[in-house]
C-alpha cells in the first residue's frame, strides 16, 4: 500500500478526525473510502456516458422538420 501526504486545513482536519472518532474509525480510512467512492462513482458515470453515446449513435430517428414551442406543448 503506497502512503500519501495530504496538506489539509487544520479546521477541516480536526471535524475529520472528530468525525472518524465517531465513527469508530481514522481519518485514513475515511479518506480511502472516499476516494474509492469517487472513483467508482466517476467510472459508473463514464460507463453510463458510454452506453448512452452508443444507443443514440444507433438510432435512426430523426425529425423531419424543426420542432416549436406551440407542437411539443400540443395535446392529442
Amino acid at each position: 500500500m503506497a502512503n500519501l501526504t495530504l496538506s489539509i486545513d487544520d479546521a477541516l482536519l480536526q471535524r475529520a478526525r472528530e468525525a472518524a472518532l465517531r465513527e469508530n474509525t481514522s481519518v485514513n480510512a475515511l479518506v480511502r473510502d472516499f476516494l474509492g467512492r469517487y472513483v467508482d462513482a466517476r467510472t459508473r458515470r463514464l460507463q453510463a456516458l458510454a452506453a448512452f453515446e452508443a444507443m443514440a449513435a444507433g438510432s435512426h430517428s430523426a425529425s423531419s422538420e424543426p420542432w416549436s414551442r406551440d407542437a411539443l406543448h400540443q395535446r392529442s
